[in-house]
């Protein structure tokens, strides 16, 4: 997986005109390794943790980078209950998360509304619908305890 990962990044790079610079590289082996650990992630945390090998590593090509691996689906936003975020390295296929509202622990869930009611939602608004993110949060069975 990391070196697949690893030629998506840099394609996304070199799609966004950015040459392959010191801190691309770094944030592209960064990802794989949190990718590796199945860890979510926060631009901050990620910005900070690449400083202490590139002092000079600018917040926003951390920032603009993150963003466009989301769009570009390499990495998946996740949404908490109390408005933050976390962002993560997940596969290809179409599936939702579930998080804890006490200790933000994620689980990816292979769950998704039926293409029915994706449809009626469609006929029933006269939109065409182009996509769709399914947020489950709820409290983990360590945090119940």
């Amino acid at each position: 997986m990391s070196k697949e990962l690893a030629d998506k990044i840099y394609t996304a790079f070199d799609e966004m005109s950015q040459r392959n610079t010191r801190p691309r590289r770094l944030i592209a082996e960064r990802l794989i390794d949190l990718a590796a650990k199945d860890e979510d992630f926060t631009t901050d945390d990620l910005w900070q943790e690449l400083r202490q090998a590139e002092p000079k590593i600018g917040r926003a090509t951390v920032f603009r980078s993150v963003e466009k691996l989301v769009d570009l689906g390499l990495l998946d936003r996740i949404e908490f209950a109390d408005g933050s975020h976390h962002y993560r390295v997940c596969g290809s296929t179409h599936h939702h998360h579930l998080t804890c509202t006490q200790c933000h622990r994620v689980v990816e869930v292979d769950l998704c509304l039926p293409q029915e009611q994706i449809n009626a939602i469609s006929s029933q608004t006269n939109f065409s619908i182009e996509g769709h993110a399914l947020s489950l949060f709820g409290r983990c069975e360590e945090c119940r305890s």
